[in-house]
């Protein structure tokens, strides 16, 4: 599975928004449930802190999908 990256603007990101930024999740609302559920993983570990804040070299995966985030 290839690894996709996300270069943003700013600091930081939360998870949520960035599962729909970068297409998982078509809504926020599908995000915010994809994250309480336990569907999410964040550097190798289930989140389930949906506005947890992700940072250059953070990498979630969802749905068989690896993403890394890149801040500049």
């Amino acid at each position: 599975m290839a690894k996709e990256v996300i270069k943003l603007n700013g600091d930081f990101i939360r998870l949520q928004d960035a599962l729909k930024l970068s297409g998982l999740c078509m809504t926020g609302g599908h995000a915010k449930i994809a994250v309480q559920n336990g569907e999410v993983e964040l550097n190798g570990e289930t989140c389930t802190m949906r506005g947890k804040k992700l940072r250059t070299g953070d990498t979630f995966k969802f749905d068989g999908k690896e993403i890394e985030v890149l801040m500049v």
